[in-house]
């Protein structure tokens, strides 16, 4: 081969791992110190918390020019998404709509945005990052940073997260149910009183419906590590055809005796993949009957 080819090629193939460990250095730097959600237990007093949707988006802090990922990756917006943003720093969630994670992931990660993919793109802001002040006092305050950037029709896709109360337990799982009919994730409680803080905190909860179903063994894999010579995972397939692999929820007795091939298995999730896969399902029991 012609050495100003391989000169080329090594070239190139330098430049792409000084790219690479660029990113990965200044990503590491920029990372972001958010609020992060504990998983919500039943029994607590949900009057002392405001309670709102939990979006199914990407987590993107706004620093006042940019927008920067949880994992400290910049979001290249097109420029008439930013122009008619505050200056004030902003915590929220890109959102696109329910059920279309990837192909709102597919848009915002993109180093050269395309501009029809960020049309139906609203930015939902839930925190305002090192303000003072009870979180109750803070979302009021969002809510008038969004009314004055969106006069004029200047920035229509910011939207303040509507955050409402409850009266009790009862209520508040109603609601769950309300916004899982619609498609939505789940619930976030952010307690009233709290003042801004980072990392992860039981000040702020997120709370899930978790969802049912069944699927056939088909198979079996083998365990590794703990559980070397027990069950790793079962095979399962839907009634729709789509098979997977479950492995976690069982006892050490069900890995040493697991369900036989042909039995049916009930399983719990939170939601699908874009090819009907299950998303963090775990098992719950063997169905006897």
């Amino acid at each position: 081969m012609d050495r100003s080819v391989l000169r080329r090629r090594y070239f190139l193939v330098l430049s792409a791992m000084f790219c690479l460990v660029f990113s990965n250095l200044y990503a590491a730097e920029n990372i972001p110190n958010v609020l992060l959600a504990q998983v919500y237990e039943s029994g607590l007093d949900v009057t002392q918390y405001l309670v709102s949707e939990k979006y199914d988006g990407v987590r993107a802090v706004w620093d006042g020019k940019t927008f920067t990922s949880r994992q400290g990756n910049e979001i290249h917006a097109p420029n008439w998404f930013t122009k008619g943003l505050p200056n004030t720093p902003l915590d929220g969630e890109l959102w696109l709509a329910h059920g279309q994670f990837d192909a709102l992931s597919g848009a915002v990660r993109k180093i050269v945005p395309i501009d029809e993919e960020w049309r139906g793109i609203s930015y939902m802001v839930f925190e305002l990052p090192n303000a003072n002040g009870t979180f109750e006092v803070r979302a009021k305050r969002i809510e008038e940073i969004v009314k004055q950037a969106q006069k004029n029709n200047k920035a229509l896709h910011l939207k303040a997260v509507v955050q409402f109360r409850v009266k009790d337990e009862v209520q508040l799982k109603k609601r769950l149910k309300q916004v899982a009919a619609e498609g939505g994730e789940g619930l976030m409680l952010h307690r009233a009183d709290a003042p801004y803080v980072t990392g992860r905190s039981d000040v702020l909860l997120k709370l899930k419906l978790l969802l049912y179903a069944e699927a056939k063994v088909v198979g079996y894999t083998k365990g590794r590590g703990k559980y070397k010579g027990k069950l790793g995972a079962l095979v399962l397939e839907t009634s729709e055809g789509v098979r997977f692999k479950l492995g976690t929820g069982f006892s050490d007795a069900q890995r040493e005796n697991p369900p036989k091939i042909g039995s049916l298995v009930t399983y719990t999730y939170r939601d699908k993949t874009k090819t009907g896969k299950p998303k963090f399902a775990s098992f719950l029991r063997e169905r006897k009957d």
